[in-house]
């Protein structure tokens, strides 16, 4: 009972901090290790890819009517070679465009950002955290905020793609480097992020069907069932709520409130990791 308890606040926090811009992947490195979660199923790559098999679903649930209308736009742009002025079409192919540079350095750099920060000190995740936040106050502050996604052109989304790839660093955060790239590039914040979830779409779904393939070889014992819908469900209501919370938020605030709690989170580690020794 009790590992399924921790696999539900683990899946908890996944679904939270997968949209909410503050790292994911940075809180299922540190809070295992900071409450002392030694299970080795619970701390494994397989948990932490259905965990965010949760939050895909979270988000197919929550933009299933955008992502339709955008592959039926997409398939009909190939059809019909061309884009035929379609607002949806274009943005089809640049959400295709922008999910390019992720997908290089995740299928490049897949056994070294699985296990090198897994490995190492904290103190890599709170320089992160700390940079992240730097980075989307630098966006706040820069950023006009007056685009929305139909404004975006081709090399928007390149950017934004670019953006994204350094989401493979735990702790600066997929949804928190995007949304600090589509302000940089002078979108609003709600715009930033709705763009944010939608690119990160395919990009969950693409990683969790590639490192789903080690789970399924590797079979899954009797024991770990539970835990993993435990974790799975609790990413997924988690996810869902996170998604609803953060786009409501910013149409009417900044994200100063994760900056802030980015640079303590950073604080946070750096004090423990101290301690600790």
């Amino acid at each position: 009972m009790a590992l399924i308890i921790q696999a539900a606040i683990i899946g908890l926090v996944q679904g939270l901090t997968e949209f909410i811009p503050i790292s994911s992947s940075a809180h299922l490195i540190f809070l295992p290790r900071v409450l002392g979660w030694n299970d080795p199923f619970i701390n494994s790559n397989q948990f932490d890819v259905m965990l965010h098999m949760g939050t895909l679903v979270a988000l197919l649930i929550y933009f299933w009517s955008d992502l339709v209308g955008l592959l039926v736009a997409w398939l009909a742009s190939i059809r019909d070679r061309s884009l035929a002025g379609d607002p949806r079409r274009r943005l089809a192919w640049l959400l295709l465009i922008s999910m390019i540079p992720g997908a290089i350095l995740g299928a490049v750099g897949e056994k070294f950002f699985d296990t090198f920060f897994r490995e190492h000190s904290l103190l890599f995740l709170a320089a992160l955290l700390a940079v992240g936040a730097a980075l989307l106050w630098l966006a706040e502050w820069w950023g006009t905020r007056r685009r929305e996604m139909e404004d975006l052109r081709v090399g928007d989304a390149a950017t934004i793609g670019v953006a994204q790839a350094f989401a493979l660093f735990p702790g600066i955060s997929r949804s928190g480097i995007t949304i600090a790239a589509g302000l940089f590039l002078g979108m609003t914040r709600e715009a930033a992020a709705r763009f944010s979830f939608l690119m990160a779409t395919p990009i969950i779904a693409g990683a969790g069907i590639w490192k789903g393939r080690e789970l399924l070889g590797g079979g899954l014992a009797s024991s770990d069932v539970a835990p993993l819908a435990a974790g799975f469900l609790a990413a997924l209501v988690a996810g869902l709520a996170a998604i609803t919370f953060l786009l409501a938020y910013l149409r009417r605030r900044s994200t100063g409130l994760f900056i802030g709690y980015r640079f303590a989170a950073a604080a946070a580690l750096v004090v423990y990791v101290v301690a600790a020794r």
